[in-house]
């Protein structure tokens, strides 16, 4: 669920740009917690729900990605997933190929 009005209290995670498939948690989020997250780049909002725990500074998948698709960050390919993303996926090394090398 995503609105363009003010997102509700207590957002848990943040998403730097529109189209962006992940989010940084602002917070520890654990398995099965429905989270909200705020969109920087206009304040919109979205809930998903987390399938694992989540650290903070850590990132959550907001869109479902097919394998080997390009992941996008700040509005720029910051990898790929070999074998895909979930929404609500914690994404990390395990599942997030880099590509700065």
């Amino acid at each position: 669920m995503s609105d363009n009005g003010a997102p509700p209290r207590g957002h848990k995670f943040l998403v730097h740009k529109r189209g962006d498939h992940v989010g940084v948690a602002t917070s520890n989020v654990e398995t099965g917690e429905k989270v909200i997250g705020v969109y920087m780049d206009d304040d919109s909002w979205i809930e998903v729900e987390a399938k694992a725990a989540i650290p903070l500074g850590h990132k959550i998948a907001v869109e479902e990605l097919g394998e080997k698709d390009d992941v996008i960050e700040y509005g720029i390919r910051i990898g790929f997933a070999p074998e895909g993303l979930k929404v609500g996926d914690y994404v990390h090394t395990h599942n997030l190929k880099s590509a700065r090398w």
